[in-house]
């Protein structure tokens, strides 16, 4: 009964992750929109001009993963397809969010615990923008479990850098990007901190859309536990009830023998 109770705490508390979830990533999206709509308006603005090299990075590189797990059991293989991605990721070089990723591979730069994330974002961005400013990498990509719906989770690599096609265009008209800008300072660099805050937002979208998926998956996992132990409970009344029906027999028969003996 002890199991039971601990199982149907999880099961609700999933629930409630996955709905918390879902807004923080749908927050997180509408910040993304913003800051690529921003970055949109510069990179593509008539009236500047732009070093367009500071986003091209270098093809003959190897890329940046960014691979995002979990750090609690009970939500089935959740994390194994993305540690048999990383593991054959040998030769790449690799950001770790989840603790039962396993670190124990090459390559990893970067390293932490899901709780951790938050407090990590800073040494992250300083990543991302080394990469951008010294072109380490061909492209960065993040591989996690993309919440689609309560139905379908499925792994995904989404390639973050480069950016190839960040204009967006009207169903109606093109954007023509005229707007005046007052600016101090380097706008190449300014340029450059806004694509990172850019890759930033969408890791976070990762972060929260993987948290959705992992909490869907132990509440399908705990849903599953909570019928069986009803198996199991219902299987140990039906047998108490046998022994006990077991007993109550015996003991009708042993009154009818010994009625029996004192007739004769």
């Amino acid at each position: 009964m002890r199991i039971r109770n601990v199982v149907k705490v999880m099961n609700f508390h999933s629930l409630l992750r996955v709905d918390s979830a879902r807004r923080n990533a749908e927050k997180y999206f509408e910040y993304e929109k913003e800051i690529t709509d921003f970055a949109d308006n510069i990179l593509n603005n008539r009236n500047l001009i732009l070093d367009k090299k500071i986003l091209k990075l270098n093809k003959e590189y190897k890329p940046l993963n960014v691979y995002i797990g979990n750090d609690l059991g009970f939500c089935g293989n959740f994390n194994t397809n993305v540690n048999d991605l990383a593991k054959a990721d040998s030769d790449i070089d690799k950001i770790i969010i989840g603790k039962k990723i396993t670190n124990e591979k090459n390559n990893v730069i970067l390293s932490m615990t899901k709780d951790e994330y938050p407090s990590k974002i800073g040494e992250i961005e300083d990543i991302l923008y080394d990469a951008i400013l010294n072109a380490k990498y061909s492209e960065i990509n993040i591989i996690y479990n993309h919440y689609y719906n309560i139905s379908r989770i499925e792994l995904r690599k989404k390639k973050i850098l480069p950016i190839e096609n960040i204009r967006e265009e009207d169903s109606q008209e093109k954007k023509h990007h005229i707007e005046d800008f007052a600016i101090e300072g380097d706008i190449n660099s300014i340029l450059r901190n806004i694509i990172v805050l850019y890759l930033s937002y969408e890791i976070k979208i990762a972060t929260e859309n993987s948290f959705a998926s992992e909490n869907i998956m132990r509440q399908t996992i705990t849903k599953e536990s909570l019928k069986k132990l009803d198996e199991i409970e219902e299987e140990n009344l039906r047998k108490e009830r046998k022994e006990i029906n077991n007993k109550n027999f015996k003991k009708v028969l042993e009154n009818f023998t010994n009625l029996n003996f004192k007739e004769e």
